[in-house]
Parts: structure tokens; sequence; C-alpha cells
């Protein structure tokens, strides 16, 4: 199970090094997006609003924005200070509390705990100690740049870590429109719907639900792959240099050959027609 990151977590005098490894993954199936006419995958490219042109990595900068179009630009050697000055700080649990008292919209993302090189006693020391009080620790950490507040729990006999949301990150319920105020319903509505839910109550079993749209997604992907209702990406001509230097020196040579000549012969010179001999009277 891969590493996301190493550190320790401390209650008291007790000091645990850990890592911590992502507990749930996410099996979302990835549509990618097509142009319809040629089926070749859509590219999206950062360009500047205002240059029209593509921005390369490192011409990006961060910032934040104090007001409308004015930004504080925060340079990466800061961030990365400020990052580093907290990452490298134990994690101490702050208080240890029911768990019952927090409530499920808080809970953002789970990761399991493993003893580092070291810290197995103490790890189980935290385990135990959490298992016998029926409590949870209440620890913060920092984790991708932001510093989170976080449940640590025993799920399974192992220590999982449980990042939970602040107060303030938390919206108001009282901001949700449409809510009525008052129950108006009758008695006769409200038995029925308890002996209805009293119907439907059973034990969680986890393993019993499943992502039905995710399997026909699946289901319906495969036979269509199997029916070779498939399509192909358009791709795009590259001129190779190496294609036409060969192309080039293959005409330069053919223009340079020596060409088979056949020297003409000479015109043979015409024969003098013979005089004839004029023989002397005596």
């Amino acid at each position: 199970m891969h590493t996301m990151w190493k550190g320790s977590i401390s209650f008291g005098l007790v000091n645990i090094p850990i890592k911590l490894h992502t507990a749930t993954e996410d099996k979302d199936i990835k549509l990618r997006t097509l142009h319809n006419k040629c089926h070749a995958p859509i590219k999206y490219e950062k360009i500047c609003s205002v240059c029209e042109e593509e921005v390369k990595p490192e011409e990006i900068v961060k910032a934040y924005e104090y007001t409308k179009g004015k930004f504080v630009v925060l340079e990466h050697d800061d961030l990365e200070k400020l990052q580093k000055e907290n990452e490298d700080k134990a994690v101490e649990i702050i208080d240890f509390v029911k768990m019952e008292e927090i409530d499920p919209i808080y809970y953002d993302r789970s990761y399991y705990m493993s003893p580092n090189e070291g810290g197995g006693k103490a790890y189980s020391l935290l385990r135990k100690a959490l298992q016998e009080s029926q409590k949870v620790g209440l620890a913060k950490i920092i984790i991708r740049s932001k510093e989170q507040l976080a449940v640590i729990r025993v799920y399974d006999n192992t220590l999982i870590m449980e990042t939970i949301h602040y107060p303030d990150e938390v919206r108001s319920a009282g901001d949700v429109p449409n809510v009525p105020a008052e129950d108006k319903v009758t008695k006769r509505e409200l038995d029925t719907a308890i002996l209805l839910i009293d119907q439907l109550t059973t034990k969680f079993e986890p393993e019993k639900y499943t992502d039905e749209y995710r399997s026909a997604l699946l289901e319906l992907i495969e036979s269509k792959r199997t029916g070779k209702e498939t399509v192909t990406a358009a791709t795009k001509e590259v001129a190779s240099n190496v294609t036409d230097l060969m192309a080039a020196l293959q005409a330069s040579i053919d223009r340079t050959k020596p060409q088979d000549k056949v020297k003409p012969k000479k015109a043979a010179a015409p024969r003098k027609k013979a005089v004839p001999k004029v023989k002397k009277e005596a």
C-alpha cells in the first residue's frame, strides 16, 4: 500500500512514528472527451486571458485575489518554506471526545495509519487505549499544503485517521431554502412511516451494496468493445525530417549520377571517285 505521508503522532509524552496510507479509492469510470468529427481526444490548454497565448508551467505563479482584479503574488519558495515548517512538526492529539458527538457532515477523507520503525508498541498502546475508553482523538495535521483537523480512531484493529472539516467550512443548514418550519403530518401518517422504517430496518452490511450504474456502464463498454463498435482517433500527419532528408539525398544522387553517353562515330570521309587513266597515243 502506497505511503502518502510520514511523520509522528503524539499524545502526552508518547510519540508514535507513523505512515499514512489512503484508505479509500475513487472507482468512477473516467470517460474521455473526443472530437465527434475525427474521434481525436480534446486537449485543454492553459491560455492567458489577456495575452491569448498558451502559458508554460514555469511561467505560472500562485496568488491570492484580495479584491476583484487585484492579487497578492505568493512565491514558490515562501509557500514551500511555510509548508516544510509545519510538516516537520509532530502531529499532537489535542483532545479526546466521544465519536457520536461528531456529526458525519464533518467527515472528509480516510487514511490508514501504520507504525513506522520502532513505533509498534506505542501504536498498540494508543489503539488499546482508544478501544477501552471508547473515545477518539482529535489532532491537526498538514496534508497537501492544507492544515486539517482529524479524528484518530480504531477501525478493524487498525488506527485510522479521518480528516474533518472546520466548523466554518460547513455551511449553515438554516441557509437551505424551502425547508418547512413545522411538521404538518397526521399521527396516522407518522405511524405508517415508522412502521415502514421498522420493516426495512436491518443490520448494516456494506458488502451487499454495489454501484449498479458503474456495473451497467462497464457492461455497456465491454459489449461495444467485443461487438467491434469502436472508433480509432485520427492522427495528425507530421512531416518526417528523416524521410525528407533521405528523399533530398536520393534526388541529389540521381541528379549528379553520370549518364551513359555514347560517343558519336565520326562520319566516314567521302571516297574520291577514281579518275580513269587516259592512254597516250603513240
